[in-house]
């Protein structure tokens, strides 16, 4: 018998159940991943249409190399964070919840006189702790870097990437995902924004870093077309369902959007 193009996500290949948070995690990582591979395909041919400006609004630019190399990133940080993800499934592990709390609520650090704990050699403390609830500090380990440079268009290696979905809370690497791909509630169904917000909220993404990303490109966006003012007669910022269909020829979270072929990965500008 065929085996479908695209297997049950609650299942392995030896028909083992996988644990129900890693399962619906899973899914929205591959929803993500097939809507990244489709707008990296179409992209480059609808880019010239007016109505493109929905997407190069939630991009912050109308650049389309700027655009690409987002999409690209996109693409292969939900790759990786879908490896490891299946990885954790094939040995039956669970995902812990991890909640984002204010970095001033956070307790004194210990002395240094005081014995510290071994670090796990998994590197994967962020997202697996007893009990099943996950540690919001996952950075501290890492090169200390800008939290929140929307204009950074480095693209990491797999093996950074890789590293990184192990360091940090996975919904911090699903927010990263969102920004990159251009996923915003108004592309989404109401089912998968909401899976996507309850991903966000229990594995420690942070609402307010999305929503700060989202103006700061909507206002750099709103610059490019203050200088082109006869070319952008068009409201971009609230599309309609039927405005977000005609140009990503969906609605992110239907079908048959889950699992297409492999992307095309653009290339970073110079």
């Amino acid at each position: 018998m065929t085996r479908p193009a695209t297997p049950d996500p609650a299942q392995d290949r030896a028909g083992r159940t996988m644990p129900q948070r890693l399962a619906a995690l899973l899914h929205v990582v591959r929803v993500l991943l097939g809507h990244g591979r489709r707008l990296v395909e179409t992209v480059p041919d609808r880019a010239a249409n007016v109505e493109f400006a929905i997407v190069a609004g939630v991009c912050g630019t109308y650049i389309l190399p700027t655009i690409l190399a987002r999409l690209q990133r996109g693409i292969l940080r939900a790759m990786a964070l879908e490896r490891y993800l299946l990885a954790r499934a094939a040995k039956g592990r669970e995902i812990g919840f991890v909640y984002s709390r204010d970095p001033r609520e956070r307790p004194p650090a210990k002395p240094a006189a005081e014995p510290q704990g071994e670090e796990p050699t998994s590197r994967e403390a962020a997202n697996e702790v007893p009990g099943g609830r996950a540690k919001p500090g996952d950075d501290e380990r890492a090169p200390k870097r800008p939290s929140f440079d929307p204009d950074d268009l480095r693209i990491p290696t797999p093996e950074e990437l890789d590293a990184e979905v192990r360091r940090r809370p996975l919904g911090r690497t699903i927010l990263s995902i969102c920004m990159d791909l251009a996923v915003i509630p108004s592309f989404c169904t109401g089912h998968f924004w909401n899976q996507i917000s309850d991903s966000l909220m229990n594995y420690g993404g942070s609402f307010p870093t999305l929503f700060k990303i989202r103006a700061y490109r909507e206002t750099s966006f709103q610059k490019e077309r203050d200088k082109k003012p006869d070319s952008w007669d068009f409201a971009w910022k609230f599309p309609p369902p039927e405005t977000v269909r005609q140009v990503l020829g969906y609605m992110i979270g239907e079908a048959p959007i889950l699992d297409p072929p492999g992307p095309r990965l653009a290339t970073a500008p110079p």
